[in-house]
């Protein structure tokens, strides 16, 4: 199964959602309920090398900072992070340099989810749903929904 066979959210909704985002990263604060759980990542574009700010919900495991990628391999920031991990995050009114290191094992992805979904049942269980993952199921499933997906580790410098 490929990547765009297997995305279930459909490409014009990811189109209506991209100048939500720019406005949650223009107006982020640390002082909204989402700085809790958001961090802004800045890439350069790949393309134009202008900065890209993109609002990801975040985990923190060990020191590093994990985000990922709903769309896999096919979001932009992603793509700007393969052209370039050399990246900047704010999280609250903190911000700082570090680097991106990319990461495409769907074992590694599943480990990541099951954290996520450990800390948060609820809202992962249902964003796992709505991407088609079933209610009840396995780790060769999660390690199945994994593939095609994308996770960043992004390490402060």
């Amino acid at each position: 199964m490929n990547a765009k066979t297997q995305q279930r959210i459909p490409d014009f909704l990811w189109r209506w959602m991209k100048p939500l985002n720019r406005r949650l990263a223009r107006s982020f604060s640390s002082r909204s309920r989402a700085s809790r759980l958001v961090l802004v990542l800045t890439t350069r574009g790949r393309k134009s090398g202008l900065p890209r700010h993109t609002p990801l919900q975040f985990e923190v495991i060990d020191g590093v900072y994990y985000v990922a990628s709903a769309r896999g391999v096919q979001a932009d920031w992603y793509r700007n992070i393969l052209a370039n991990p050399n990246v900047e995050i704010q999280i609250q009114e903190r911000r700082f340099p570090a680097r991106a290191e990319a990461i495409s094992d769907p074992t590694r992805i599943a480990d990541f989810l099951e954290i996520r979904l450990q800390r948060h049942p609820r809202m992962i269980g249902a964003m796992l749903r709505l991407e088609g993952l079933p209610s009840k199921f396995d780790r060769a499933a999660l390690e199945q929904f994994s593939a095609g997906k994308a996770l960043v580790a992004i390490h402060p410098n």
